[in-house]
C-alpha cells in the first residue's frame, strides 16, 4: 500500500517579541548610562605596565599639569555626597555662603581647579565653558594661601562624618601628573598630603605593553 506523503510547511518564528525586548534593553542602557565628562585639566600620564584599577568610590584625585603655560592643580572628588559635605565645611571655614542651587550644581562637578573665592563663577558655567583652557586658575597651594591643604583636610573630615553613618571606609587618594611635569610640583603635592599623615596614595599612569623577552 502506497504511503501518503504529507506536505511540510516551512517553520516560521515570530521575532516581534524578541525585537521589543531588545529595544527595551537598549533604551534602558541608554537612559541609565553616565556620559564621561571631559577632563578639566588634560594630562599625558607616564606609561607603566601596572594594571591596578582605581576605586570607583571613596577617591580623591589630584591632577597636576600645565594649562595656558602655567602649573596648576585640580581636585576631583569621586562621590557626590562627599563633594557636598566637603563644600559645606569649606564654606564654613572661609565664610563663603553657597545657595542650595549652587551646592546642587557643584555636586555635579567631578573636578575643579580654582580658589574658593572664584568657585561661584565656575559653578555658573556650562561644562564646555568650564573646561576651556585658561578658565580655571588652579587651586592655590603656596605657603600664604594653601587652599589645597584645606580641601584635602575638609574632604577627610567630611568622609569621616559620612563614614559614621554608612561605614564607607577610609578615603583614598591618587595623584595624576603629566609625564612632562617637573618633579618639584609633584613633590609639593606629596608634602601637603604627608603633612596630614596621608602617606598611602596611588600614582596614575597610562598602560603600555610589557617588554618581550
Amino acid at each position: 500500500m502506497a504511503k501518503i506523503k504529507t506536505r511540510q510547511n516551512a517553520a516560521s518564528i515570530d521575532m516581534t517579541a524578541m525585537c521589543d525586548v531588545a529595544f527595551l534593553l537598549l533604551t534602558f542602557f541608554i537612559l541609565t548610562a553616565t556620559a564621561k565628562q571631559p577632563e578639566a585639566l588634560p594630562v599625558v600620564t607616564p606609561a607603566s605596565t601596572v594594571q591596578t584599577k582605581l576605586p570607583e568610590k571613596g577617591l580623591i584625585t589630584l591632577t597636576v599639569g600645565k594649562d595656558a603655560d602655567k602649573n596648576k592643580v585640580f581636585l576631583g572628588i569621586k562621590d557626590r555626597d562627599l563633594r557636598t559635605k566637603t563644600l559645606e565645611l569649606m564654606s564654613d571655614k572661609y565664610q563663603i555662603k553657597f545657595s542650595d542651587n549652587e551646592t546642587a550644581q557643584f555636586e555635579l562637578i567631578e573636578e575643579f581647579g580654582v580658589p574658593i573665592q572664584d568657585l561661584k563663577r565656575i559653578i555658573k558655567l556650562s561644562n564646555s565653558d568650564r573646561n576651556k583652557a585658561g578658565v580655571q586658575a588652579g587651586i592655590p597651594l603656596d605657603s600664604l594661601d594653601n587652599q589645597l591643604f584645606d580641601w584635602i583636610y575638609t574632604a577627610r573630615q567630611a568622609n569621616s562624618e559620612l563614614d559614621q553613618m554608612d561605614g564607607r571606609g577610609q578615603l583614598k587618594f591618587a595623584i595624576k601628573g603629566d609625564g612632562q611635569q617637573e618633579y618639584p610640583q609633584i613633590r609639593k603635592i606629596m608634602d601637603i598630603m604627608q603633612d596630614q599623615d596621608v602617606n598611602n596614595f596611588s600614582l596614575v599612569t597610562g598602560l603600555r605593553a610589557k617588554p618581550k623577552n
